[in-house]
């Protein structure tokens, strides 16, 4: 029971000890979990795979059928005022600019009048954060920036908030047409893939929109002034509220891979092949497709999607609000902590096989709650906290385990190697319960085994020759012990005991020591013969049976001198009626409670190869009740045994010890 509570008490601390460490870094994310948790979340995204986009959203794609009847890019401002012409006459509610026209060109009025004509058309603009400079003034640039910014001030704890740097812009022309600005920049994270959307970068002091968010405002019909920042929070498009990080980023919900929105060829518009319905009343982004042009972008449904795809995500999830939310950190720790203590207690009382089944179940489980978390409400749940959690847990866990056991082993071996087979020793280490610490009760056989006259020997022979052939004679019965799987519990002197159905459970307990006693007799006529060869004196034995119910365990003194013995009246009796072989001239006695379990064997004639005869009833010296004693004898071995009742039933009362 010490040993058990002492196991759980160290599992418990070693789980717990571990979801704390593993809490730790939740809060410090080094890298390892960071891209762990990132490929996690990509993960998320292919297990749910497409999510049918808006039909409101439509993309205008410079791909290789447009670049094959169109020529190679970029483009004339001829050709893209005519693009702008077609889709304004079509009726689109928004056209989009994927493409920044930063460079002076001839047709450059074309193209600004074809926009300021649309009255709908928003062009792009990059930041090079690389590059320093000093901004210069800019009112028509200054007209596109968010004016409605709650609590500003706590942005100054935030300054990876991107700002500064080389601004790219269209054209003056161009962009004094145009309905506004917005920049096309992406962020990617350390592994190169794409998962946030900066809405908001700054530049001069003032906060610009990205290309999605204006697009989904002003398809929205949301005026300037309703589109407001709530710093470290989110950014409110009206009644819609978008969940930002610190940094005013947002979780980019891709609806799926390359060309999970419909995409139209620019060549087919431009020859008047799509109907204007199909236009009509839509948000147009126009960017490029095509493999040549390199703007492929990495996310987590693909390597290769092109950019305005995510701007497109971007609005789509703005339109249909459906964003994904980054828990909390506490959340997140909250998360972490019940799943390692849950894991922790279950994992506490739990050997390796269940232990590993368990824990797999729990990467499972884990794993499922976070990917429907993630497909129902849209939650981002730290999923590489608690999984890593998981796997730190099962290994910790089996390994002190392993040492444990080992441990544990070493002190079963060295305990039992003396006293059963070296077979008997392995089940008693991979089954430690087979043979608790402390004690029990349980039914057993013991033999006792004394040499007659063994005193008088030793007066008569060197101490050499008694170590000798003591020695020799204690060799041969542990042999035919062990072959009958008895429990060696000590030599006295020249006294053996010997018990059987402990540590391991044998049914048929009382026949396997009676067979063992047969057998010793035996090997002691073997070595009557060989001594009587080698002019060395014959030594004989007496051995006592009983059969019945005793307390069986390590007794001592714990951490000085431990025992597997057996202690009991049982015992007890079974010493005396050994000691009865003497009165009785015979070398075998058993009480009738070993005969008693072994009637069936006799009577269906599987016990062979010995003669039992029932001698007296006796009370023998510190027992008042009277029990029955057998003489055994062997036989040729295979013979069925021949049993014979006691018909003396008259008690004798002895007062041998």
């Amino acid at each position: 029971m010490k040993k058990n509570f002492s196991t759980t008490f160290v599992r418990l601390f070693i789980g717990f000890a571990v979801t704390a460490i593993v809490s730790v870094l939740l809060f410090k994310t080094p890298l390892p979990l960071d891209l762990m948790e990132d490929k996690l979340y990509d993960f998320r995204f292919k297990v749910r795979g497409v999510v049918k986009p808006p039909d409101s959203i439509i993309i205008a794609a410079i791909d290789e059928k447009s670049l094959a009847k169109l020529g190679r890019w970029p483009w004339g401002r001829d050709v893209m005022a005519r693009l702008v012409d077609k889709l304004a006459k079509a009726e689109a509610a928004v056209i989009a600019f994927d493409v920044i026209f930063p460079e002076a060109e001839k047709n450059d009025p074309l193209l600004a009048k074809s926009i300021s004509d649309a009255g709908n058309v928003i062009l792009p603009m990059a930041f090079d954060f690389e590059q320093k400079s000093t901004p210069l003034p800019d009112p028509i640039l200054e007209s596109s920036a968010l004016i409605s910014i709650e609590n500003a001030d706590l942005f100054r704890n935030y300054q990876p908030i991107m700002s500064g740097g080389v601004l790219t812009v269209p054209v003056q022309r161009l962009r004094e047409s145009a309905m506004s600005l917005a920049h096309i920049n992406m962020l990617p994270d350390a592994d190169g893939t794409l998962r946030w959307e900066a809405l908001l970068l700054g530049h001069n002091g003032l906060l610009y929109p990205s290309l999605g968010l204006r697009c989904a405002a002003l398809f929205l019909g949301i005026p300037a002034e309703n589109l407001t920042v709530k710093a470290t929070q989110s950014v409110n498009a009206g009644k819609i509220v978008i969940p930002t990080d610190h940094w005013g980023r947002m979780a980019i919900n891709f609806f799926g891979p390359g060309k999970t929105f419909r995409h139209v060829s620019a060549s087919d518009i431009l020859d008047g092949n799509i109907e204007s319905d199909a236009l009509a009343n839509r948000i147009v982004f126009i960017g490029a497709t095509a493999l040549g042009i390199y703007d492929l972008r990495v996310t987590p449904y693909s390597a290769v999607m092109p950019g305005v795809e995510k701007h497109a995500s971007v609005t789509a999830s703005i339109l249909e609000n459906r964003f994904i939310h980054k828990v909390s950190p506490l959340q997140n720790l909250t998360f972490l902590c019940c799943t390692g203590i849950i894991l922790t207690l279950i994992l506490s009382r739990l050997r390796l096989v269940l232990g590993f089944l368990v824990s797999s179940a729990a990467l499972v489980c884990i794993a499922i709650s976070g990917y429907i978390f993630f497909d129902t409400a849209g939650l981002w749940v730290n999923m590489a906290c608690p999984l890593g959690n998981v796997m730190l847990i099962f290994m910790s866990v089996t390994a002190w385990n392993y040492t444990s056991e080992e441990r544990y082993a070493r002190q079963i071996r060295a305990m039992f190697s003396s006293y059963v087979t070296q077979t008997i020793v392995n089940e008693l280490i991979k089954n430690p319960d087979m043979a608790r610490l402390g004690g029990e009760k349980r039914e057993v056989t013991v033999l006792f085994s004394d040499i007659r006259g063994f005193t008088t020997f030793s007066e008569q022979h060197t101490p050499e020759e008694v170590v000798a052939l003591l020695n020799e004679y204690l060799g041969a019965m542990t042999d035919v012990i062990l072959k009958w799987e008895g429990t060696l519990d000590k030599f006295i002197g020249d006294a053996i005991v010997v018990f059987w159905n402990a540590p391991q459970r044998h049914a048929n307990h009382p026949e396997m020591a009676l067979l063992c006693a047969v057998d010793m007799i035996r090997r002691l006529d073997q070595l009557h013969e060989k001594w009587s060869r080698e002019g060395k004196p014959a030594l004989s034995c007496g051995i006592g049976i009983n059969t019945g119910e005793v307390v069986v365990g390590n007794i001592g003194a714990e951490g000085k001198k431990m025992d597997y013995t057996v202690i009991g009246d049982h015992v007890n009796l079974g010493a005396r009626v050994e000691s009865l072989t003497r009165k009785f001239d015979t070398d075998i006695l058993m009480t009738e409670m070993t005969l008693d379990k072994l009637r069936g064997a006799i009577e269906s004639r599987t016990l062979t190869g010995m003669e039992i005869t029932g001698l007296r009833r006796v009370i023998v010296k510190g027992k008042e009740q009277p029990v029955t004693v057998y003489s055994v004898k062997p036989l040729t071995v295979g013979v069925p045994a021949v049993f014979a009742e006691c018909t003396d039933l008259e008690p004798i009362k002895l007062t041998e010890k």
